[in-house]
Formats: structure tokens, C-alpha cells, sequence
């Protein structure tokens, strides 16, 4: 019985993480807006079934949706299955949207989805960023800082 209900906790805590854009992007503002989801996309996530490549966020008509988020079709789904890598529709609220969209129109900010979760009340949420796109240098220096930092790790056992 207790096993069945650690399951259930690890179902709920999982979360999926795009890695790479912290790497492209310097994140200046996190959001964390809600998901516009059918049925089988949800049991998807549930799964750990989605991934972020090359995915990111635009405006049409005031409202912001994600593009480019594959979210695998549900295993045990029917005909109703729903389409992977069709765009879904972003819950925020109409203060936030109007400061992404100001921000948007300034040269080099884009949005990036950083990460999916659900919160403790069992809906998907999306965290989003606004970010600038690094340079070429930027980048390498990214790599310097971890490869340092993994060195000292592995000498000092930190």
C-alpha cells in the first residue's frame, strides 16, 4: 500500500526540462503560464513523453501559444489521439502578456519554454523564458565555467 502511494507522489513531481536554452539564451524573466491540453496530451506528460527541440513561444492575436513542442501520441489511445507537434495555447494573465509582447518587439528577445511540471493541484504548467540569444564567445565561456567546475568537483570531491 505505501509503495503504491510513493508511486503516486513521484508520478506528480516529475517534471521535463529543456536544457539547451540555458545554453542559447540568457534568461532574464521566468513566467510560469498554464497549458491548453486534450486528454491524451496529458497522459503523455504524465509519461515523460515530450521534448523541446527547437520549440518556442509567439504571439497571434494577443495570445501567446508554443510551437514546436512534440508531445508524444498516447500509447493506449484510440482515434481520438491526439496530433504530437500541433501548436497549444498558453495561460497567462493579460498583465504578463502585454510586458512579453513590449519585450518581444525590442531587438534579440525571444520566448523559450524552459520547463513542464505540474503543480500540486495535478495541472500541467509551463515555464517560459525571456531571454537575449548568446553570442559565439558567450557560449565558450559557458563551457570553460562547467568544465572548471567539474574539475574542481572530481579533485575535491565537492
Amino acid at each position: 500500500m505505501q509503495q503504491e502511494s510513493q508511486k503516486f507522489l513521484l508520478f506528480f513531481i516529475m517534471d521535463i526540462s529543456n536544457r539547451k536554452a540555458y545554453f542559447e539564451y540568457n534568461i532574464e524573466q521566468k513566467f510560469v503560464a498554464g497549458l491548453v491540453l486534450s486528454g491524451t496530451e496529458i497522459k503523455s506528460l504524465r509519461s515523460g513523453k515530450a521534448s523541446f527541440n527547437d520549440s518556442y513561444c509567439y504571439f497571434h492575436k494577443g495570445e501567446l501559444f508554443v510551437k514546436n513542442l512534440h508531445i508524444s501520441e498516447y500509447n493506449y489511445g484510440t482515434h481520438f489521439n491526439h496530433e504530437p507537434m500541433q501548436e497549444r495555447k498558453l495561460l497567462l494573465h493579460k498583465k504578463e502578456l502585454r510586458k512579453l509582447d513590449n519585450k518581444i518587439k525590442e531587438k534579440g528577445y525571444t520566448i523559450v519554454p524552459l520547463k513542464i511540471f505540474f503543480s500540486q493541484s495535478g495541472f500541467a504548467k509551463i515555464e517560459i523564458g525571456l531571454g537575449k540569444g548568446k553570442k559565439i564567445y558567450d557560449k565558450r565561456e559557458t563551457m570553460k565555467a562547467r568544465e572548471t567546475d567539474r574539475d574542481i568537483k572530481r579533485k575535491y570531491g565537492v
